[in-house]
């Protein structure tokens, strides 16, 4: 939606945005031996020029640190990219079941309002997790029912049919890795 003084225009789209940054300028906040004279403060204000409403706009924010040289040759660790991909793919084909002959819905980031209440509310230990969160983290409304599609995401993903505490509080910790974030 697009609003100026003469007109409000519409524009249909849905896309994906995925967005990378330095943690600083120097770009080595995390690393003790190459950082600036200015941490933390240079990543405060490297990162500041993103506005809030901005950042308040991104679901997953993942703070990636550098790979040590002498890590390379390490085996790999964890699940497959085969086992992630199926996985996904099955949360993707559970959403698209939950969300058939709802117009505009396929997946949980789609869902406001009265659906979004019914497919993801929180139980009770979960809801404690996200209220104590929200109001320590002063999380906008936005803030608060992305960290909840998030959630739900989480659960399908580990194949449970109720938003639980460890998904709420994986999806904050998703939330809360800025910088940005006091």
């Amino acid at each position: 939606m697009i609003a100026r003084a003469n007109a409000h225009v519409k524009y249909p789209c849905k896309f994906m945005l995925v967005a990378a940054a330095n943690p600083c300028k120097c770009g080595y906040l995390s690393d003790p031996d190459r950082a600036c004279a200015r941490v933390p403060q240079c990543g405060e204000d490297y990162m500041g020029r993103i506005s809030g409403p901005l950042m308040d706009r991104f679901d997953l924010r993942v703070d990636v640190p550098p790979v040590a040289f002498t890590d390379l040759d390490l085996p790999p660790s964890g699940a497959t990219s085969a086992e992630v991909a199926q996985r996904v793919a099955s949360a993707r084909a559970l959403q698209l079941s939950r969300f058939e002959g709802h117009a505009g819905m396929s997946v949980n980031a789609d869902a406001e309002g009265d659906k979004l209440e019914e497919i993801a509310t929180p139980d009770s230990e979960a809801r404690q997790l996200l209220t104590r969160v929200a109001e320590r983290f002063h999380l906008s409304a936005r803030g608060y029912h992305r960290v909840i599609r998030v959630a739900r995401t989480i659960a399908d993903l580990d194949g449970s049919e109720t938003v639980r505490k460890p998904h709420i509080a994986e999806a904050v910790s998703f939330r809360l890795a800025s910088p940005l974030v006091a």
